[in-house]
């Protein structure tokens, strides 16, 4: 227990000073008591987060190409961390906020205090122990202000040991916050360096596509030109005779006749749109019984209703013609040798598709643009034909527009697979109602120009290639430029690369060893080399693009807007 003098002493030498300390740690305990706002497992988790971004950018930033989707999930992370920073310095802000409102508070607190520490200031200086003596009138007295002086001096000093534990604790966790503070602030320059490197990697992924898109799209006008003849833009017609099988453009003469290690591309159909109906499978399909109203349903999905189609039609260099029985008649499409539902059929689709010019008063064109006119044949029309078109007078099939083509090569796009059992399989041309009916374009390697086996074949006398060819292929897949073109000058004109020249260029490879195709429905989804640089895997699109662009002499796969093919090797 101390004097009472000696505090007294105490307090008039010190007194300021602890007072002025006790304010002090008031104010300060006022003006900075603030709960910790932020858990270290939030500022953990949100590093670990930012490390992991860190990392995939590094990754993406090594890649040989950017990943567009990858990119895509990165942005969403990154938003999703933003969002979380957001909300932690919005606790922040509210607690800054209360803060302020307990500060306007303690102007009012502080006046009492002032007022009370003054008071006990005065009483404690004026009144001396000797004076408590001496004023008392008994020993009671005495010691019951003493007790009271004593009582009141342990109240200051918890008061003061409280304050300075709060000042502790409070400078504790003041550090803390700044700690926290900090932390975020480093956060959010990783998150804007990630957000940078973001925008900048997602310019790249569209910048690289564009590019791509651009060199793959933007080909010369040569390789467009090469394109074009290669690639289907018309479709063939049967006529009125059946094509003839070109023995080494088949299977049969590749088994035979190709030397060992050769390779051949076969197409599954000719140039064709694969709409509506085949006509060597509606052959193949009333050799099988079916009549023609089951022939047209199968490939329009639908059957042929009675309409007046009396009246002329204007015809492309013949004027005003009888509907019904001269332009019928002139259809030049099928020959008149086919089985006769077939036929009915074929007439049922040629009034249908001509139907429409007649109505809304168009002129329709003799060409295969539209279909094949022969004002030869309208004199003087096959009886097989004649009875076709006049037996099914006035057929047409509503809202459909009829189209057709000789083959399709097994898969119709408005029906699937053109099979006796409706699927595809492994042996899905032995099945198909075009192999029925005798197509020769529906397994086919083709060489020449056009679709007649008398075509120009650029001096080639089969379509087998070698090893280094079908290699070649490959680099030209790999690698473009103006110089991408077929080798056989003699009839595609140009300065192409050498075979060594293109592999140079392209680092790919100079021969094939073996082969895999991977197909899909109706289209060959994959192609697989083995080869000398090992394994090499092409789209069956690029593939075909490449094929039709590079192969030697007229080589192509003749299909316009899919690639439905096959490689052999024997």
């Amino acid at each position: 227990m101390f004097p009472r003098k000696v505090i007294g002493s105490w307090l008039m030498v010190h007194g300021k000073k602890v007072l002025a300390v006790f304010f002090f740690l008031l104010l300060l305990a006022t003006f900075y008591y603030l709960p910790s706002t932020i858990k270290a497992d939030e500022i953990e988790d949100l590093q670990k987060q930012i490390d992991q971004l860190n990392h995939a950018r590094e990754q993406s930033i090594n890649a040989t190409k950017p990943l567009e989707g990858q990119l895509t999930s990165l942005k969403i992370q990154l938003q999703q961390i933003q969002v979380r920073l957001q909300n932690l310095t919005y606790n922040i802000t509210q607690k800054e906020k209360e803060l302020q409102v307990r500060e306007d508070k303690l102007v009012m607190q502080q006046a009492l205090l002032n007022s009370r520490v003054r008071s006990y200031y005065i009483r404690s200086y004026l009144a001396s122990p000797l004076m408590v003596i001496l004023s008392t009138s008994s020993s009671g007295d005495l010691f019951r202000e003493l007790s009271y002086r004593q009582a009141a001096t342990r109240e200051d000093q918890r008061i003061i040991s409280s304050v300075t534990e709060d000042m502790l604790d409070l400078m504790v966790k003041k550090e803390k916050l700044e700690k926290d503070k900090a932390s975020l602030a480093v956060l959010q320059v990783q998150v804007d360096k990630n957000a940078d490197f973001l925008t900048g990697e997602i310019k790249k992924a569209k910048d690289y596509q564009s590019d791509l898109s651009s060199k793959i799209s933007d080909l010369t006008a040569k390789q467009q030109a090469i394109l074009a003849a290669r690639s289907g833009q018309f479709t063939a017609s049967i006529g009125d005779s059946e094509e003839a099988d070109d023995y080494n453009a088949s299977i049969k003469g590749f088994r035979e006749s190709a030397p060992a290690g050769s390779y051949a591309v076969f197409s599954f159909g000719a140039y064709t749109h694969r709409k509506g109906m085949s006509q060597y499978g509606a052959r193949g399909r009333a050799q099988g019984g079916q009549d023609y109203k089951a022939i047209l349903r199968a490939y329009y999905g639908k059957e042929p209703v009675n309409k007046d189609t009396g009246g002329d039609i204007r015809v492309a260099g013949q004027g005003s013609v009888n509907f019904e029985e001269k332009y019928l008649y002139g259809i030049a499409e099928m020959p008149s040798s086919w089985h006769p539902e077939a036929l009915k059929a074929q007439a049922v689709a040629a009034r249908t598709y001509a139907y429409r010019y007649k109505v809304e008063g168009k002129e329709i064109c003799i060409t295969e643009t539209c279909q094949v006119f022969s004002s030869s044949k309208a004199d003087n029309p096959p009886q097989a034909w004649k009875d076709a078109v006049n037996t099914t007078r006035g057929q047409v099939i509503e809202d459909v527009v009829t189209y057709y083509a000789s083959t399709h090569g097994v898969y119709v796009s408005t029906m699937g697979w053109d099979t006796t059992d409706g699927s595809g399989g492994s042996n899905f041309v032995d099945k198909s109602y075009e192999k029925i009916g005798g197509s020769p374009w529906v397994y086919k390697a083709w060489y020449r120009q056009g679709y007649s086996s008398s075509g120009d074949s650029c001096g080639r006398g089969n379509p087998w290639l070698s090893g280094e060819e079908l290699a070649d292929i490959i680099n030209a897949a790999k690698y473009r430029d103006d110089r991408v073109t077929p080798v056989t000058t003699s009839c595609w004109g140009g300065n192409p690369y050498s075979h060594a020249e293109l592999r140079e260029k392209a680092g790919g490879p100079a021969t094939v060893t073996s082969v895999r195709v991977v197909q899909g429905s109706g289209v060959t989804s994959e192609v697989v080399f083995q080869t000398d640089k090992g394994e090499i895997r092409l789209s069956g699109s690029d593939f075909k693009t490449a094929f039709n662009i590079r192969a030697p002499g007229r080589l192509s796969v003749p299909q316009s807007g899919f690639a439905f093919f096959n490689i052999e090797k024997k």
